[in-house]
């Protein structure tokens, strides 16, 4: 894959997840900033955006997600076979749900 057909991606990647982000936080915010693992306020920025400010942030080459899992005991819990796959998933849920939101200073 050359570099601009990388770029694209990113900033397709980027547009959908955003069109995503905005319609979990106007459709339910609590379950956004839960499904999301973002803060309120930045659930409140990111539902107030307009359809150019969407546009415009989804245009940058950087990705604008980022992978949650830095514990390597949640992804395995997701990764491996189990039993009982539906309460490795709850679990893992869990876990995640304690985390703290990320912070960008």
């Amino acid at each position: 894959m050359s570099a601009n057909n990388m770029v694209q991606e990113i900033r397709d990647i980027n547009l959908s997840y955003l069109m995503l982000a905005q319609h979990f936080i106007r459709t339910d915010k609590d379950e956004a900033v839960f499904r999301l693992g973002i803060s309120r306020e930045i659930a409140d920025l990111l539902g107030d955006l307009s359809v150019a400010q969407v546009m415009k942030l989804a245009g940058g080459p950087m990705m604008l997600t980022r992978f949650r899992f830095d514990d390597v005991a949640i992804l395995g819990m997701l990764t491996h076979d189990s039993k009982v796959q539906s309460m490795a998933h709850l679990h893992a849920s869990i876990l995640l749900a304690r985390q703290p939101v990320e912070t960008i200073c």
